[in-house]
């Protein structure tokens, strides 16, 4: 008989009861040993494509690849236990049709281990959401501003701040939650629509420059710890780690440069020799 190892994951119907419950904390996460650290507080880990730009120094998330994605999002298994790991799906791994999009997810889910994938897209992709959850497949919705379509809104602009362009956003959210995904993104939007989107679903809402009355909120690490040197209005800055990382490198860069490192703690010396 075989025993199966107790479950100690957030799984996505996990995430998906805390609708109007305890705000669900979602951080991104790319590396193992960032994914350790966030694990301990977070509900949920973002694997982001915002990694092209925090990572890669890309203007924009659109030439990340699904094999960047399966690669850091091993390695955020590998650093967490406790947190549901969502991937980003990448620009043009799912668009053209509801199978390349299983085939990504799945290749996604079976290389890494995760939990669950993001999709970018409303109404639009409601039916390929459908169509993945059908086949066992998670999924995070992702409305608003999307920043893999960047290339034809024009820039990172927030959504829906005059009231004549609530309907469509709204339309996409309802078409998210009602497709099946378990939760869904909310970003950079007005924030009385962020509200009203958030009381109008029946799945979680996280917001990222939405509204503080969504189900729960993401940011990326990087921002928020102050590594990135422009960020979104919707960032706020809780730690301010870039000027101390700076500081640590020119000092070792001044103290190799004068040969005072390493010192002698530093060095190995030679083993005392044995009396004949």
């Amino acid at each position: 008989m075989s025993i199966q190892k107790d479950v100690k994951r957030l799984t996505a119907p996990d995430i998906r009861a805390r609708k109007g419950g305890e705000p669900i904390v979602m951080l991104t996460s790319y590396h193992a040993h960032t994914a350790s650290l966030v694990d301990k507080y977070c509900d949920v880990i973002l694997v982001g494509d915002s990694l092209g730009m925090v990572m890669h120094g890309l203007e924009t998330t659109v030439p990340v690849t699904l094999d960047m994605m399966i690669l850091q999002g091993h390695a955020v298994m590998r650093g967490s236990e406790r947190a549901l790991v969502v991937v980003d799906m990448p620009f043009g791994s799912y668009e053209a049709s509801r199978e390349q999009a299983f085939m990504s997810a799945a290749r996604v889910m079976k290389e890494t281990g995760c939990g669950a994938v993001k999709m970018e897209g409303g109404s639009r992709m409601a039916e390929t959401i459908r169509f993945l959850v059908e086949r066992g497949v998670p999924v995070m919705g992702h409305i608003g501003l999307t920043p893999q379509s960047i290339n034809t809104i024009g820039s990172f602009r927030a959504q829906g701040r005059e009231e004549a362009d609530w309907g469509p956003i709204e339309q996409d959210a309802i078409a998210v939650a009602e497709a099946g995904a378990f939760s869904m993104v909310i970003e950079a939007v007005a924030e009385p629509l962020g509200a009203r989107i958030t009381k109008s679903v029946a799945i979680p809402t996280i917001g990222i420059g939405a509204s503080a009355t969504c189900d729960g909120q993401v940011l990326v690490l990087e921002d928020m710890l102050g590594l990135t040197a422009r960020v979104p209005k919707f960032v706020k800055k809780y730690g301010d780690l870039g000027p101390g990382i700076e500081k640590a490198v020119a000092d070792y860069a001044a103290e190799v440069r004068s040969r005072a490192f390493p010192g002698p703690e530093h060095v190995y010396a030679m083993k005392a020799k044995k009396p004949s």
